[in-house]
């Protein structure tokens, strides 16, 4: 006998207790369904948890600080960023970096009319602005500083709102400005200096106006693009100013020597901090610990992630066993089924016995049967598997925030997630178990006796 002859007749089996069949393969159905949807649940959730995460900060990101890991004495120097940054995986690896000593303020209009103070200059790799997702609203983005020579222009891009922090200095009221300000008649204001158009310069302040031979120095900031505001990113992409790492070091050394400030320790204690972009969130992990192993200390929002997805599992854990225990009963019911089908069909095994059938072939034709029943009603449960969540995720939402009310933010946008690989494994658990539930009743049936069988009524 041919394995198409016994899918066929298989089929003609079950076609012929087709009542008994559809309930047996309802309650594989329930059993699929509730395997799958409650699983699907703690996928969302863990889904709800990465989007959660993600809108605090870059899930890619790792600072790493100027501290030893576990009390070593390391040094977050630039021989260390180039270490860090040839570390598998790492796309860029910057400083941050605020100047300690330089105090200035930027100057705009007629005679100097407008005024705001520098404080908010970063410094970073030009080429890390890019990497770390750093948005343009226009412009283009900087490109490397000369790294000697007079400094005439200094290249910067500047926050979205920079220019509402200029203040008028010829005014005693009403001299801020500030975004979403508007006049009598409703009109939006705009900022005093615009930053694209009007001439900036950079002027530094005198460390010390009794000191005659301290001097101011001033430079015309070159504005290349204006940045998103971001606030993920960083207060600097609202206000602030961000200029190539190096030229902001150059910037600070002429300021210390014009003013004759002198630090021993100035530039040989590393950085305070730097940013690292990994290439894939599952590649943050195994680069923290890198450079962690490097002996500096690391912080990223994977290390939440991690600890939520722990608990997410723990809960797919749990509402999958729930699951599994009407897939069980579902396997019990196949094998009643199947155990019947071996007593109803007792006469038609001994004729098959008589004619030569051979054991293996009997066997497999049960094993067969219950298969089929588990595998459509597999395919069924994931049909009714999508249906429902489908229907949770369009309202499920509304009748949680009744229940949840203020938690209902972390299930994320979406109650049920289905992926893929979960409606593949449904769909083989269900048919393995419809394998193994008539594993029993096929061995009863080969131990049938052939003459015995044919005597049966």
């Amino acid at each position: 006998m041919r394995i198409t002859d016994l899918i066929s007749l298989c089929f003609e089996n079950l076609r012929r207790r087709k009542g008994r069949t559809a309930l047996t393969v309802i309650g594989v159905v329930v059993g699929t369904c509730s395997i799958v949807v409650m699983v699907s649940l703690g996928i969302a959730m863990n889904v709800g948890f990465d989007e959660m995460i993600a809108e605090m900060g870059d899930l890619t990101k790792i600072d790493v600080y100027n501290w030893g890991n576990q009390g070593k004495e390391v040094k977050l120097d630039d021989k260390a960023i180039a270490e860090i940054s040839a570390l598998d995986h790492v796309n860029i690896a910057t400083p941050i970096y605020n100047a300690r000593y330089l105090s200035a303020s930027i100057l705009s209009g007629k005679s100097n009319r407008y005024q705001m103070d520098a404080y908010n200059i970063v410094g970073m790799y030009p080429e890390a602005i890019q990497a770390l997702q750093y948005e343009l609203q226009q412009g283009e983005y900087l490109k490397d500083a000369p790294g000697s020579g007079e400094i005439k222009k200094v290249p910067v891009l500047v926050g979205q709102n920079a220019g509402y922090n200029f203040m008028d200095t010829k005014k005693r009221r009403d001299n801020y400005r500030y975004p979403g300000m508007t006049d009598a008649k409703g009109n939006p204001l705009p900022p005093f200096v615009d930053v694209t158009k009007d001439k900036l310069i950079l002027k530094t302040n005198v460390n010390d106006t009794t000191d005659t031979s301290l001097k101011s120095l001033e430079y015309e900031l070159e504005v290349k693009g204006v940045m998103v505001e971001d606030y993920q990113k960083g207060y600097v992409t609202s206000a602030g100013i961000v200029m190539d790492l190096n030229m902001l070091k150059r910037l600070e050394a002429e300021y210390m020597k014009a003013n004759k400030i002198k630090d021993p320790n100035y530039g040989k204690t590393g950085y305070d901090n730097v940013t690292v972009k990994v290439d894939n969130i599952d590649n943050v992990t195994e680069v923290e610990k890198k450079i962690q192993e490097l002996g500096f200390s690391t912080d990223s929002m994977n290390s939440w992630r991690e600890n939520m997805q722990k608990q997410s599992q723990t809960i797919q854990v749990v509402l999958g066993s729930l699951g599994a225990v009407s897939l069980f009963v579902a396997a019990l019911s196949i094998v009643n089924t199947m155990t019947m089908a071996i007593y109803e069909r007792t006469r038609e095994i001994g004729v098959m016995k008589v004619l030569g059938c051979g054991l293996s072939k009997i066997r497999s034709m049960f094993l067969i049967e219950a298969g089929m029943i588990g595998f459509l009603g597999g395919i069924i449960g994931i049909a009714v598997s999508y249906t429902l969540s489908f229907v949770l995720n369009h309202f499920g939402p509304a009748l949680m925030s009744m229940g949840l009310g203020s938690m209902l933010p972390m299930f994320g946008s979406r109650v049920s997630v289905i992926p893929p690989w979960l409606a593949l494994i449904g769909i083989v658990f269900s048919t393995v178990i419809g394998v193994l539930s008539g594993i029993a009743p096929a061995n009863r049936a080969m131990q049938i006796s052939a003459l015995e069988a044919i005597r049966h009524e």
